[in-house]
């Protein structure tokens, strides 16, 4: 199943699991929740196997293991394909994750245009489809009732399922992604199109969770196969919703101005206690200003973490200095006043932090808080400072 891996609203970035190689030069991770889609997996087919080849228990959950051993392949070859893909059009990809429902290709930036983001989007269904059309060969081919008839059958029915899924005309599948480059080629607007390719992923999630309920009522659908179907829908509904919030986050990018929005410099002293630094910021014209630690030559060489000052209980902060509360400036990230809101964001998400310096040419004009920029984003998202 495909995940939005772009357009990202500024966060710390997560493991994506253990690092077990490359494919083609992409770095491929495994997400621990692998190991419960394995021994799922495994067991179904173990059982399935054993009843309809005799097999012994043990030969039966072999064959369970080599059956998900194949099926991944499947899927990695499947992320493979929008990955080669996105490469081929000068998108940068930063890895590939296999996880208990799939996997997802991770890219270091958006389509160029519809027409790429519509290649790169149906990569991946057109190899399950060709990987499935195999698969059908194989079955056809080999003797009925063996066990190399039955390991084909199951490749072809699984690689068949994966592509027409995925094609369903909702994010976060691929056929979502299909759907937002053609509005988009209609509206001139990507946002438009993620926005309306994630109210149909919406959609596509309840009629996933209705059909499965269906299929179980009237016996169609073995009951393991219920709860991690209804986590396809969850997972669905969920991926849908945080497209059309980006999408919406995304539209307001062009309101980004580094000069407006961060917060001045208030300056004070190397050993200045703590409490006269704060009471000369709260007599000052704006109580939010950054503190910054000056050296003898009046340069600024520390900014007082907030956070950090804040643990500070307010009997000790008279004896506690300025310095003993603040962090380098030389470990900071910085953005340059004049980025754009694109750059300002692809900053925040290359290097995550709380605090960001502002500086136009070797002065440094302002501090930028996560939090500020994170509530201009979104503005009616209720905030934690």
């Amino acid at each position: 199943m495909e995940q939005p891996q772009t357009d990202r609203p500024p966060r710390r970035p997560t493991r994506p699991g253990l690092t077990v190689g490359r494919v083609f030069g992409v770095p491929l991770h495994l997400n621990g929740s692998m190991l419960l889609l394995a021994l799922l997996v495994t067991v179904t087919y173990a059982e399935f196997a054993r009843r309809q080849l005799d097999l012994s228990q043990l030969g039966a959950y072999l064959i369970g293991v080599g059956f998900v051993v194949s099926l991944l392949g499947s899927v990695l070859l499947h992320e493979l394909g929008h990955a080669l893909t996105a490469r081929r059009y000068g998108i940068g990809v930063r890895g590939i994750t296999l996880e208990l429902l799939g996997g997802y290709t991770e890219m270091d930036r958006d389509a160029p245009s519809p027409r790429v983001d519509l290649l790169v989007s149906l990569a991946g269904p057109a190899v399950s489809a060709v990987l499935g059309a195999a698969a059908v060969a194989a079955t056809l081919a080999l003797p009925d009732g063996t066990l190399t008839n039955q390991l084909a059958f199951q490749l072809a029915v699984s690689n068949v399922i994966v592509a027409l899924f995925n094609l369903l005309p909702g994010l976060p599948l691929d056929g979502g992604r299909a759907l937002r480059a053609a509005v988009w080629a209609l509206t001139r607007d990507r946002h438009t199109g993620t926005e309306v390719a994630g109210w149909v992923g919406r959609a596509v999630a309840v009629g996933t969770a209705a059909v499965t309920l269906v299929l179980t009522v009237n016996r169609l659908l073995a009951p393991l196969a219920l709860p991690l179907m209804l986590l396809v829908a969850v997972t669905l509904w969920r991926g849908a919703g945080q497209s059309i919030r980006l999408a919406r986050i995304s539209r307001r990018f062009p309101l980004i101005d580094l000069r407006r929005l961060a917060r001045p410099v208030l300056a004070v002293p190397t050993g200045t206690p703590l409490a006269e630094a704060q009471r000369r910021r709260a007599e000052g014209d704006r109580p939010d200003a950054a503190l910054a630690v000056t050296d003898g030559a009046g340069r600024p060489v520390a900014l007082v973490d907030p956070v950090a000052a804040d643990a500070v209980p307010p009997a000790r902060r008279p004896w506690i200095a300025v310095d003993a509360v603040a962090r380098a400036l030389a470990g900071l990230p910085v953005l340059p006043a004049g980025l754009d809101g694109e750059r300002v964001m692809e900053a925040v998400r290359t290097h995550p932090g709380a605090q960001y310096v502002v500086t136009a040419g070797e002065d440094v004009v302002g501090v930028l808080h996560i939090a500020d920029l994170a509530q201009l984003l979104e503005p009616k998202r209720k905030m934690n400072t």
